[in-house]
């Protein structure tokens, strides 16, 4: 299995009741075909669909053990309260995991 195959998604609950979709997945090009795509991102997703916060990481399509410890990371921060819902604050987890 590869992330070619579907995302990694977990829904999580921040300690002021929003709740947000963490997804890791290959990154939308409607100008690349998808067997050719290699851009894995991290996305926060609300829970009207929009994306609140997206960032490309350093992870392959063929990494899914390390974008679902990336997921379970950023899932379990957001919910302690560790980290806030924006592209800045989640970037540095998508730069550490290889």
């Amino acid at each position: 299995m590869t992330l070619r195959n579907g995302p990694v998604e977990r829904e999580v609950s921040l300690p002021d009741g929003r709740v947000f979709l963490v997804r890791v997945a290959l990154a939308a090009d409607p100008y690349v075909p998808r067997r050719d795509l290699s851009t894995v991102s991290l996305e926060l997703v609300d829970s009207d669909e929009r994306v609140e916060a997206t960032v490309n990481t350093v992870l392959r399509p063929d990494q899914l053990a390390e974008a679902r410890k990336l997921v379970g990371d950023v899932a379990a921060k957001l919910q302690s309260g560790e980290l806030t819902p924006t592209a800045g604050a989640i970037e540095p987890l998508a730069d550490s995991i290889s």
